[in-house]
This record gives C-alpha cells, structure tokens and sequence, in this order.
C-alpha cells in the first residue's frame, strides 16, 4: 500500500492492526502517528476534533474498563491508497467496568457490545471518523435503562441549560473525506433495501431477508427472522415518520472466502412526532446516526448488523422536554 507502514499488508490489516496496537498493546501514544493532529472525529454523542481530544477519550475509557478487547469481525473497505481509503470496521468489544467515568463508579459488570467505526486513511493516517457504539447495550448490561441513563447524564452536566448536545447536522462540520463510497451492486442493494424500509415499504423484508436471517440490533439484542427485522425497523421508523432518511454512505465489496457484503453509513433527522420505539411524540428534533452491515447469501440478505446509540437520541427528547 503506497503511503503506508511495509508492517501492514492490506488496508484491513491496518485498520485491526493499529486498533489493537492502541487499544490492547496500550500504544496510545501512536495516536500522534495514526491520527491526524486536526482530525474529526464524530459519534451520535458529539464531535471531537483532534488526536489530543481522541487521546484523552481512550485514556479515559481505559480507566474505566482496563481489560477493554476489541475484536475486529470484519472491515468492508473503499478506495485506494493513492486517493485515500474508508473502512468500515465492525467491532465486538469485551470489557469489565472497574473504573469511575462517564458511567458512573465502578458495578463490575461484564460487558459485551458491537461498534461500527468509518474511518478515512491516507499516507498511514486516519483524518475522519464515523464512530457508533451500542450505549444501550452497554447500559442495559449495567442495568440501567437507555432513557434513565440519558436523564441521569443530563443532570450530571448540569441540566438541560448546559449538557453537552448530540450530534446534529447543525453541530457537524466537514473533514477531508467527501467519497460516498462505491458502486458496488451489494452495497446499492443494502442502500435500496433501508431506503425502501423508511419509505415503509416493510414488505422488502420478507422478499430481500433470508428466511432464517440472523440480526444484530441495538441493546445488544440477537434476533433471527422476518418478525424480528420487521419489528425494529418500524419501531424506530415510526417515532420519527416525518424525519429525513439519508444514505451517506455505502460500500459493496466481493472478498476471497467471505460472503458478498456490504456497509451503509445513514442517518434520520427530524421531529420525534410518532409514536414507536421512544415513547410519546415529544416533537423533539432528532438525529439518528446509524451503520447498517449485511452478508448476503443465495436466499438473500442472511446476517444484517445494525447500530445506533438509544441514549443519545433519548437525551435529545429529554433535552427538548426540559429535563434536569
């Protein structure tokens, strides 16, 4: 690969390489060579620009969860190394909560949950990132409600007047990245099949889903089946059924010994104004940030993984009602 360490062999390779090199061989000071000094760095949480901030934050949540692993499942990429190349990185991570921090005093609970991280590399570099953990899962296994949680970390900022707000199109700014991927037909099919989703047409499912599909879902939920992809998506379509739906981003990819796949980066933004997966209408504007990876297989789409994180789109709710 032009422009990067000899050490790595393909761009998948870099990607869970340095992953494990800052994260487990506890190299965080190759932040300053793997990340770029004014890199963007976004989450649903918030926006977090340079390598200083990303450091701080690592540092942080291995205070928090020091036996913190991350297992790299996959990494469905774009590009190349001449005009730069994004990854998308699904993640299982492991971790015991034994440290003070954003959650609260240490519980010791065990803790599994998926991360997908959209990262774009040049000249052995990151310099933008898409990143979304499954904060429900992580809060639920605490045994904390994603809503309850949002409520609590309000107060803890100092009320509605004064938490930090989550990422909307409003507070986002651009990075160096401005590819929308490729044109991959796996990647154009998994893009139609969540368009077609949010425009409810949720008889895609049945004739686009294996029938024996396997879902991975937000709240760290494992589901198999027609009835179990049905009842997400219009949980989340219908509490924002006026709210923009928009691909950002998608990658199709064909790959020695692995299944046809793909990756789509999208988002909802609008008023939480239906009743689904939320709650009662607030009105509140909301934006959904979500990753969406599927394997596809001769029945059709046979492992789909999805993440969007539940407490920052309830701390938008509950910011817009006032709560402290």
């Amino acid at each position: 690969m032009k422009g990067f360490d000899p050490k790595f062999r393909d761009f998948p390779d870099y990607i869970l390489g340095i992953t494990r090199e800052i994260w487990e061989d506890r190299g965080l000071h190759t932040l300053h060579d793997y990340y770029a000094p004014d890199i963007v760095v976004r989450t649903p949480a918030g926006i977090t620009i340079g390598n200083t901030g990303v450091i701080a934050a690592t540092m942080a949540t291995l205070n928090e969860f020091p036996d913190r692993t991350l297992l790299g499942e996959d990494v469905i990429w774009s590009g190349t190394p001449e005009t730069g190349m994004l990854s998308s990185h699904r993640i299982l991570s492991t971790a015991t909560h034994l440290g003070g921090g954003v959650f609260g005093p240490p519980s010791g609970a065990r803790l599994t949950y998926r991360i997908h991280a959209d990262c774009h590399a040049r000249d052995n570099m990151i310099d933008d990132e898409w990143l979304v953990r499954d904060q429900g899962a992580i809060v639920r296994q605490m045994g904390l409600d994603p809503r309850d949680y949002a409520r609590d970390q309000i107060a803890r900022e100092g009320g509605a007047g004064a938490a930090a707000k989550p990422l909307t199109p409003d507070t986002d700014r651009p990075g160096p990245y401005s590819g929308q991927g490729n044109d991959h037909e796996h990647g154009a099919r998994l893009a139609d099949i969540l368009s077609r989703i949010m425009s409810a047409e949720l008889s895609v499912i049945p004739r686009a889903y294996d029938r024996a599909c396997q879902l991975e879902y937000p709240g760290g939920v494992t589901a198999h089946g027609h009835p179990a992809a049905d009842a997400m998506w219009i949980g989340l379509r219908a509490a924002f059924p006026s709210a923009a739906f928009t691909v950002h981003h998608r990658i199709g990819r064909d790959d020695p010994m692995m299944p046809p796949r793909a990756a789509v980066r999208w988002s909802l933004w609008g008023r939480h104004d239906g009743w689904g997966a939320f709650g009662p209408p607030s009105g509140a504007m909301v934006h959904v940030m979500g990753i969406t990876q599927a394997e596809f297989g001769p029945r059709g789409l046979r492992r789909e993984f999805t993440i969007f994180d539940e407490t920052a789109i309830w701390k938008q709710i509950l910011l817009h009602q006032g709560a402290t």
